[in-house]
């Protein structure tokens, strides 16, 4: 094999120059103008409608407020906010692009605010960590003997993208407008699809888990990222960057990224529950495998939530008590638990969901829309007073608002798990005629019930192992 060196030299030693026209120039071939395409790009970071929804989304703007809402004094970055926004506004293209960059570097260097209630919390980085901070409860389920696990998965994953599709619409909106504008809403908005950027990670998960099985690491998966998948945002795009450029987890989830406690981990976490049907422990250690890819901290225990909710879905049937089991295996010392904990207390207190919902909404408006601490608390909202009615669980999730289609999605494949078919109204799935489509090589194409067998023979076959 030749060494890097020896394929320079080899190229130079034999390259032999030619003296090329202007036509034959090649630095701008099929491009109008590279500057051009390098500040849309930018621009669509200061500012971009959310592709489903069309709701105002000023990503960088988020950035900042993430690193405050990580305890980072922010000011020097919040001071340049109206200078950008006026380079924003009159195209003046060389402003802008250095008031992102001065963005960019005062959040990569702001300091700690040392009082700020964030550090008071344990930060929690990995599993063993994890594990020896709760309590797992083990049940005796065994995935071969259930004769019903292909409906449970396939009705899972219908639920999941019929609930991604009632929220893919409405994303981004606060209750109060989506109230008066829509009513209330029971039922699709439009004709839905498969089109969504949350379950592109899921299936890239699935990938890296059907040739590893239980063995999977975050380089496995970092790996299927790298090759499958064609649309990022936020904290997924940092990684991706990231990992493009060799930087692995955990690192990749932690270097340069603002966006690290979004939701971009808690909107995946279904996969590890349906990887680990009944053992909490297990999922939980597949989310944080995942989760650090492209999160930290408060963002992958986001992720484990949903995955112990899925999980314990195999083996428990009332969805309350799987609620509260699944809260008491989040560290109690994690500012994650307190947030779940909260929405919890809320429902208890208020008795119905508009008013749990309005305290918990009010509680967490200092996060983004798109943060995980407001999303896992409408989640846990949802959950507690819809229980086992998935129509009800749809309803009061798109009616909380905030990132309706990740919240929808995810909880909605517990109701698949606990009633199969019958519990999932037809009208949530024959619009889609068990066909799939995404921007994930590999599942441009295909059906729901590929991809839920592909899911029972890859943990068949990593429990047999």
């Amino acid at each position: 094999m030749k060494r890097a060196w020896e394929i320079s030299w080899e190229v130079l030693e034999n390259a032999v120059p030619k003296t090329l026209s202007p036509e034959e120039l090649t630095w701008t071939e099929n491009k109008f103008n590279l500057g051009d395409i390098e500040i849309s790009e930018l621009r669509q970071r200061w500012f971009t409608p959310v592709p489903g929804s069309q709701a105002p989304d000023f990503v960088t703007i988020g950035a900042i407020g993430a690193m405050y809402n990580m305890g980072y004094d922010v000011s020097e970055a919040e001071a340049l906010i109206p200078e950008v926004q006026r380079a924003f506004d009159e195209h003046d293209d060389k402003a802008f692009l250095q008031g992102m960059a001065l963005i960019n570097a005062r959040l990569a260097q702001a300091p700690k605010i040392e009082n700020h209630p964030y550090w008071s919390y344990t930060c929690y980085e990995g599993f063993e960590q994890h594990e020896k901070a709760v309590s797992f409860p083990e049940y005796d389920y065994d995935p071969n003997k259930d004769k019903d696990l292909f409906e449970k998965m396939h009705a899972a994953w219908q639920a999941q993208i019929a609930g991604a599709a009632v929220g893919t619409v409405i994303e981004g909106y606060h209750m109060d407008h989506l109230k008066a504008t829509f009513g209330e809403i029971r039922d699709y908005l439009r004709q839905p699809t498969t089109y969504n950027d949350d379950v592109l990670f899921e299936l890239a998960f699935l990938e890296a888990f059907k040739k590893k099985g239980y063995d999977v690491t975050s380089e496995d998966i970092a790996l299927e990222w790298v090759g499958r998948i064609q649309y990022v945002w936020s904290a997924e795009e940092v990684a991706m960057k990231n990992l493009k450029m060799g930087t692995f987890p955990p690192m990749s989830g932690y270097y340069n990224n603002p966006w690290r406690e979004w939701i971009g981990a808690q909107m995946r976490g279904s996969i590890c529950g349906l990887a680990a049907p009944g053992n909490p422990r297990l999922a939980c250690k597949l989310a944080w495998t995942d989760g650090q890819v492209s999160h930290h901290n408060n963002g992958i225990l986001g992720e484990v939530f949903n995955a112990l909710l899925v999980s314990m879905a195999f083996v428990e049937s009332d969805v309350r008590t799987i609620v509260k089991k699944c809260i008491d295996m989040i560290p109690s010392d994690s500012e994650y638990y307190t947030v779940v904990k909260y929405a919890w207390d809320a429902c208890e207190k208020y008795g119905e969901w508009e008013p749990a919902w309005r305290d918990c909404q009010e509680k967490y408006k200092e996060y983004n829309w798109i943060h995980a601490y407001p999303n896992a608390a409408a989640e846990v909202v949802a959950l507690y007073f819809a229980k086992e009615d998935f129509d009800e669980c749809m309803y009061i999730s798109a009616m909380e608002g905030q990132d309706v289609d990740c919240n929808a999605g995810q909880i909605g494949t517990i109701y698949g798990i606990l009633h199969g078919y019958k519990g999932i109204d037809k009208r949530w799935t024959e619009p889609f005629h068990d066909d799939f489509e995404s921007l994930c090589r590999g599942y441009e194409k295909t059906t729901v019930s590929a991809i839920a067998q592909a899911t029972v023979d890859s943990v068949l076959a990593a429990g047999n192992k």
